[in-house]
């Protein structure tokens, strides 16, 4: 696993952590409010890292259109 795909299930295991604790009962409205916006903001943050392997993906996909082929092998 490369330290950016690390870093990005760091930032998924985070977002699930804040959920956790902004569903409890025990939580205040101040820390409420800030597990919120870190949690908006690093929702953010995914986002645009999905939507850029979204688009490398894509441009790998449309350089390779049609240069596959299928062969049969016998033997």
């Amino acid at each position: 696993m490369t330290s950016e795909q690390a870093s990005f299930a760091r930032q998924l295991e985070r977002l699930e952590e804040i959920v956790r604790r902004l569903e409890a009962e025990d939580l205040d409205l101040d820390q409420a409010l800030k597990l919120f916006e870190e949690g908006v903001e690093r929702l953010r943050q995914a986002r645009e890292r999905l939507t850029v392997a979204e688009a490398a993906v894509k441009q790998v996909v449309s350089e390779n259109a049609g240069k596959h082929r299928v062969e049969d092998f016998e033997g």
